[in-house]
């Protein structure tokens, strides 16, 4: 499988502070299999405002939107869809003619994979970190009926992101947190990489650890976690269901299930 590069080809990007391959490889792998002359390419932007007005003038037909562009993308842009809206903050952008619109595969995803690991509404919740990816997670948490708290350095956006649900703020984890999740860059790729957003005890008071990061996906609290036979959600079961979905808002084609899972295979080699 080659991807054609010509005039005709269709360009999609990435905009993130800190890229990764996964986006990369996963939807070439897809546009390759299924024999579309398209094109994607991570980008971290010097300035988002450009960046933006780049999708618009140069007729990129897609982005997706990582940390900690989210929020900010917002003002830029001419709409938001509904995913998009109900929780402010956009993780796909989809250029129509000139006209770009926001949604969050993002939600759909975490709200996806907590019925598949059948994750019990009656656990207490404690999620670090009140960014874009928050909000996607916690409305996606709360509809699935889980209550619980956020955990952040921001108090004013962690308290503000536990009032639009219902839940609690706090400056630490309570102790008796039963799912853990983590959406913070604690265990990314970089400075970061040998942190844990959470504390050997805490995962050990814990029954469920799930961690949104993806770049890697085996991260110390992920590895933490199994060690302690803990069940877990990784960020790669995450970034693989939101990626099929843009993957279809880009391009209109729904790609079968063993297709997405080998663009993920595929993604996690490089």
């Amino acid at each position: 499988m080659v991807n054609k590069v010509n005039k005709d080809t269709t360009l999609c990007i990435s905009l993130a502070a800190r890229p990764s391959n996964h986006g990369v490889r996963f939807h070439n792998w897809l546009f390759a299999e299924l024999d579309l002359n398209y094109l994607y390419k991570a980008v971290a932007p010097v300035n988002i405002t450009q960046a933006i007005a780049g999708i618009r003038g140069l007729g990129i037909r897609g982005a997706a939107v990582s940390m900690p562009y989210k929020q900010e993308v917002i003002e830029l842009i001419d709409g938001l869809d509904p995913s998009a809206e109900r929780i402010h903050s956009v993780n796909t952008i989809v250029n129509e003619d000139g006209v770009l619109t926001g949604y969050n595969t993002d939600y759909s995803a975490v709200k996806s994979l907590l019925a598949s690991h059948e994750i019990d509404p009656g656990l207490k919740a404690a999620v670090k970190g009140s960014g874009g990816m928050a909000n996607a997670v916690v409305a996606a948490l709360a509809d699935h009926g889980i209550s619980g708290t956020i955990v952040a350095r921001n108090a004013e956006t962690g308290t503000a992101l536990a009032e639009r649900y219902g839940w609690e703020y706090a400056a630490d984890v309570p102790a008796d947190a039963e799912l853990l999740v983590n959406v913070t860059p604690l265990g990314m790729f970089g400075s970061d990489a040998d942190a844990m957003a959470f504390t050997h005890q805490e995962i050990e008071n814990a029954s469920v650890i799930f961690d949104v990061v993806a770049n890697p996906v085996d991260t110390p609290l992920i590895k933490a976690a199994r060690t302690a036979t803990k069940a877990t959600i990784d960020g790669g079961e995450v970034v693989a269901l939101q990626a099929a979905e843009q993957f279809t808002l880009y391009t209109g084609v729904v790609p079968t299930d063993e297709q997405v899972q080998a663009a993920e295979d595929f993604s996690q080699l490089g």
